[in-house]
């Protein structure tokens, strides 16, 4: 790691549009509720989170040059989030996420990432030109990667020389890209963080806890995996062994992010040396207070 950065965020950084509802919700509710518009991404959350608890974030995306861009890159910088090596597209819209959520839990959402998937590799040039990386002086680093890159941009990641000595740390973005992932299954260098929906379609199965989906993803040949099952006990799963904690129990103010939030807490509390146990338990805490609505830090 430099003096600038502690870890990189590849992925998603974008609006958020989320409506949420203060009575539960089922297909075709029409309730009152609060509409807000906030930063957002799985790349951006991760950051944000990190940037709480004391690391420095730099940010690789795409974000378009309209007005949207604008004012989102400077909401970053405010959060703590490094954008100098931001790709910015001169001629596609800045990205978007919309979600519906009810005290019940999330409703729907559908996440518009076109403008980073047509960028494509192009948001990787900093760690292939020497200003973060190369093939001969690899990043060594914590790299947290998200589901909305493509298949295509996961797959040349896992096969170029310059993300040889990475930490990689990788999440699905949602349930619907959780197959994205199935390249890093045999990786030796990554960290897959799943909750149990997702663990179930890159297994082609369903379990009923999080033991089960971190035994099955190891058994797949994974080399470490974090499964979370909401409000229900989450897992740490090595080749030695997985351990298991149950999170607090509380009231849900918001859901959207709070798996990004567990992911950013663990990786920070990791970088600190401390144990699988108290890195687990504090990542917990930390995205429970998020789903009630606190400050996760």
């Amino acid at each position: 790691m430099t003096s600038k950065t502690d870890i990189l965020c590849i992925g998603s950084v974008l609006w958020d549009v989320i409506g949420r509802a203060p009575v539960p919700m089922s297909k075709g509710s029409d309730v009152a509720g609060r509409i807000t518009r906030l930063p957002g991404g799985v790349a951006l959350n991760i950051a944000m989170t990190l940037a709480q608890f004391g690391m420095r974030p730099v940010l690789l995306s795409s974000i378009g040059q309209d007005a949207e861009g604008v004012e989102l890159i400077a909401a970053c910088r405010t959060l703590g989030a490094n954008t100098h090596h931001i790709y910015r597209s001169p001629d596609l819209p800045t990205d978007q996420y919309m979600a519906v959520e009810g005290t019940n839990g999330l409703i729907a959402a559908i996440a518009d990432a076109h403008s980073l998937e047509a960028v494509g590799e192009k948001i990787l040039s900093p760690l292939l030109d020497g200003t973060l990386g190369s093939a001969q002086a690899p990043y060594e680093g914590l790299i947290a990667l998200d589901g909305n890159l493509t298949l295509g941009v996961l797959e040349y990641i896992i096969q170029l020389k310059e993300f040889t000595r990475a930490d990689l740390r990788v999440a699905p973005a949602s349930p619907g890209k959780a197959e994205r992932l199935l390249p890093f299954l045999n990786q030796s260098r990554a960290t897959l963080y799943v909750n149990l929906q997702e663990a179930g379609l890159l297994c082609q199965t369903e379990f009923r806890s999080s033991v089960a989906a971190a035994a099955g993803l190891l058994d797949r040949g994974a080399r470490r995996v974090l499964v979370t099952d909401g409000g229900n006990s989450a897992s740490d799963g090595t080749a030695d062994n997985i351990i298991t904690q149950a999170p607090p129990k509380v009231s849900i103010a918001r859901v959207t992010g709070a798996g990004d939030t567990f992911m950013a807490a663990h990786i920070a509390t990791e970088a600190t040396g401390t144990s699988r146990d108290a890195a687990l338990s504090r990542a917990l805490h930390a995205a429970a207070t998020y789903v009630s609505g606190g400050n996760p830090n």
